[in-house]
């Protein structure tokens, strides 16, 4: 078994879902829904064996769980089809501009169909095209589920953005001037000691033969 578990949302509320296995995950999808930003993104979540894989776009966010063994290809290939048929479908006409599971119940045979293709035969030409997106994707992310569900936290990125990586490259060089600053004035601290304590040492040197005044050397 590849592909486990696999639904479509939006804003957080599930509007259609399939599974091909019997362990419940209910609690593991909706964490990670909650946990999804409203922005246009790509992640991978890992909990145990597992990747949870996402889309969000829009609001709509399409996730599917799948064996860690799988890799990232072909569960993003199932996501790009299955965000085309999605988007493709045409629900029947509902009173609320707001999409409802009951208005997407009739996508469900659709979601079930595919996760069962891409489980027995997942067609060449999707895979190869995930294949070449995945290659341009840079901000895939791999996040931990279960310091997730056991503390409600997010765990430090594994694979930053671009601008993360500039962001932290500046404020290396920052605290490099501050370093260098900070160094300079503590040299400088460290000469003026210690010329007032080579001026104390040539002090006590002549004072110990002209006195503590200097006055027992001063010529007649």
């Amino acid at each position: 078994m590849s592909l486990i578990h696999a639904c479509v949302a939006y804003n957080g509320t599930i509007l259609c879902e399939t599974a091909t296995g019997k362990r419940d995950f209910s609690q593991a999808f909706q964490t990670i829904l909650s946990k999804i930003p409203p922005n246009n993104s790509k992640l991978t979540y890992v909990w145990e064996q597992y990747l949870f894989h996402y889309i969000s776009e829009g609001g709509y966010t399409f996730l599917v769980m799948a064996d860690d063994a799988l890799g990232r290809r072909i569960p993003f290939a199932f996501l790009d089809e299955l965000q085309s048929k999605f988007n493709a479908y045409s629900p029947p006409t509902s009173s609320s501009s707001t999409p409802t599971a009951s208005s997407y119940s009739g996508f469900t045979p659709t979601l079930s169909s595919l996760m069962h293709e891409y489980n027995t035969n997942p067609p060449p030409d999707a895979l190869s095209n995930a294949q070449h997106n995945l290659a341009q994707v840079k901000d895939i992310m791999v996040h931990n589920v279960e310091q997730i569900l056991s503390r409600g936290e997010r765990i430090e990125l594994l694979v930053d953005k671009t601008d993360t990586m500039a962001g932290q490259a500046w404020a290396f060089r920052r605290g490099a001037r501050t370093v260098r600053r900070q160094q300079f004035w503590k040299n400088q601290k460290i000469m003026l000691l210690s010329i007032a304590v080579a001026i104390l040492l040539f002090y006590l040197f002549i004072a110990n033969f002209c006195g503590l005044a200097l006055n027992h050397c001063s010529g007649r």
